[in-house]
């Protein structure tokens, strides 16, 4: 049976949609720059927050892109689904592309 052939009344009320990406980081000066100036300007986080996140960003930069995941405007717009919880995380990782283990479409799958 396919998530199409579920009857409505059966059909998945909340879903967890995992995403992975891996960015290049070309310029971690600007990044964290920009992450500070992020950081500073977010009328969301109270005074705590805002300085644990630059504490952060000084102690590792890669953790700079994080402060530009927004996961509402992914799915802000999208009919029919309300955001209801989510968490994401950036971390340096070894990336060659042209190592087999790395294959896009293989990542994150069982064999």
């Amino acid at each position: 049976m396919t998530s199409t052939d579920l009857p409505e009344q059966d059909a998945p009320r909340y879903v967890r949609l995992t995403i992975e990406l891996i960015a290049e980081i070309t310029d971690e000066q600007a990044l964290k720059t920009a992450a500070l100036t992020q950081v500073e300007g977010d009328e969301y986080l109270d005074d705590e927050e805002r300085a644990q996140s630059v504490e952060a960003i000084e102690l590792d930069p890669s953790g700079s892109l994080a402060h530009f995941v927004d996961p509402v405007a992914l799915l802000g717009d999208v009919p029919g689904v309300e955001l209801t919880s989510a968490t994401w995380e950036s971390a340096r990782t070894d990336f060659d592309p042209d190592e087999e283990s790395w294959d896009e479409y293989q990542v994150g799958q069982e064999d």
